[in-house]
């Protein structure tokens, strides 16, 4: 899943070769991309493509897993770590959204919604 969307002039991956720290919201939305493409081609052997057509339950039960995952990191007291299963964790919380209906907006618009 490196099928990264241009953000201005410059790619995410751009980004990442010269050094600089890619922006979170192209970074995210560049991904669900991603997703919502693999669910409608569903290319054999995606496991993005498994996880959007397989039972719910198994995709539920993969946001325990990932979330008990960077729990486990978190405890370990290992920054690198942590920030690798929080990618885990967000990858398969935005897969989640994707199966039910939910868009990046949508989570922009609750998260803002609490600011206030």
């Amino acid at each position: 899943m490196t099928d990264y969307m241009p953000s201005g002039e410059d790619s995410v991956e751009d980004a990442l070769e010269y050094g600089v720290t890619p922006e979170i919201g192209p970074v995210l939305e560049s991904l669900f991309a991603t997703i919502r493409q693999r669910g409608v081609d569903l290319p054999e052997g995606s496991y993005t493509a498994k996880l959007l057509s397989g039972h719910e339950d198994k995709l539920l039960k993969k946001i325990g897993e990932e979330a008990t995952e960077v729990v486990m990191a978190a405890k370990s007291n290992d920054p690198g770590q942590v920030r690798y299963e929080v990618a885990d964790l967000v990858y398969h919380l935005l897969v989640v959204m994707h199966r039910w209906g939910l868009t990046p907006h949508d989570l922009a618009r609750e998260l803002e919604s609490r600011f206030s």
